[in-house]
């Protein structure tokens, strides 16, 4: 459950775009998204007691985030012009993955994307210094970017009515490496410039609470935490399918 959430039906203001059917289209920002902190949630996910002075700092820090923050996205509509045994051409950019592969398997047209918490709420907290306190803004920053991941969401149902939509992350699997952020965010131009988002050399990006990947139709759910086999892992949204590989992915013979 969400502590904050985007009240379905909300109207997002989105920056002009040009579109041509069967043409690639321009990127676009979602960067009027709503971000409401519920404040008894929050606590209760920080384990926090109502009247504790711990609350009472808790709630000037939430006040003070739900003030400046600004989740965003950018997106575009990128269309497969080519697949190969492991690798697909979207755009003119090759990626290289033979999972992606398989899974576009049915798709002519995906949606590269990166969603960001903001560089508003990562300004903010980069100026706590209590350590608890901190971590209460990291936690605060999360919501806002899985608000910005949920009104992406919407928002493409809306516009395209694409079906059931999966997605793939850089760097979530060996597969597809982290190295492979350098294309996607050559697919989407400048995420910088459209939402603050950069990528340092070491393919790491600002702010931190950001995510990037790629949004493809597909007809059975998908998502890496399928192939992965890290126990305990805080972010997993399947169970790990140990034969899901050699049963799906795994090439045949020459």
């Amino acid at each position: 459950m969400f502590v904050a959430s985007v009240p379905l039906g909300s109207a997002l203001l989105v920056r002009q775009f040009d579109f041509a059917i069967g043409l690639a289209m321009n990127e676009v920002v979602l960067d009027s998204i709503p971000f409401h902190i519920d404040l008894d949630s929050l606590m209760r996910k920080l384990h926090l007691t109502e009247g504790s002075s711990s609350a009472r700092e808790l709630q000037r820090l939430a006040s003070e985030a739900q003030a400046i923050a600004k989740p965003k996205a950018v997106y575009k509509v990128a269309f497969i012009e080519s697949k190969g045994e492991d690798h697909v051409v979207v755009d003119g950019i090759t990626l290289t993955s033979r999972v992606l592969r398989v899974n576009l398997e049915q798709a002519h047209r995906v949606f590269p994307y990166v969603a960001t918490c903001g560089t508003e709420l990562d300004e903010w907290s980069s100026s706590i210094d209590d350590m608890l306190q901190s971590y209460w803004a990291d936690t605060i920053k999360e919501m806002a970017l899985r608000v910005a991941m949920q009104a992406l969401s919407e928002h493409l149902e809306d516009r395209f009515r694409p079906g059931h939509l999966s997605r793939m992350n850089p760097g979530s699997l060996p597969d597809w490496p982290i190295q492979e952020q350098r294309k996607l965010f050559a697919l989407l131009g400048s995420p910088k410039d459209a939402i603050g988002v950069e990528l340092t050399k070491s393919l790491i990006m600002v702010p931190l609470k950001s995510v990037s990947g790629i949004s493809f139709p597909t007809e059975v759910g998908f998502a890496s935490c399928q192939l992965c086999p890290r126990e305990n892992c805080p972010g997993r949204r399947a169970p790990y399918d140990e034969t899901l590989y050699d049963r799906k992915y795994r090439p045949g013979p020459n």
